[in-house]
């Protein structure tokens, strides 16, 4: 990951601690679009490495790790086709509950 821009590496120094915090709306366009980007330079890793390595997946994240399917299914992005994807993207505060969902986390509560 080292020629890869984090999110944070992204917007550090751009908003003094003062200003108004990103709209979860915008945070998950941001999202959305660097994963995009990730995908374009290549395969993600599969969510069965993600998961070994501790990360938590979110319920249909899961579902399709758990799935008899190929690991290189298993490498797609699921949020593409997720609804919370969209909710977050088009809804401020929207009503996504899912367990380690990353636009879960954006939404501002």
């Amino acid at each position: 990951m080292s020629d890869r821009i984090s999110l944070e590496n992204l917007l550090e120094g751009i908003a003094e601690p003062e200003t108004r915090q990103a709209s979860s709306r915008l945070k998950s366009r941001i999202y959305s679009k660097l994963v995009l980007a990730e995908t374009g330079s290549g395969p993600l890793r599969s969510l069965t490495e993600v998961k070994a390595d501790g990360r938590r997946l979110c319920v249909f994240e899961e579902l399709v790790q758990i799935s008899p399917v190929p690991e290189p299914v298993k490498a797609k992005n699921p949020c593409r086709v997720c609804h919370a994807r969209l909710l977050g993207e088009y809804v401020e505060g929207a009503p996504i509950y899912w367990p380690h969902c990353p636009y879960v986390l954006f939404q501002n509560r």
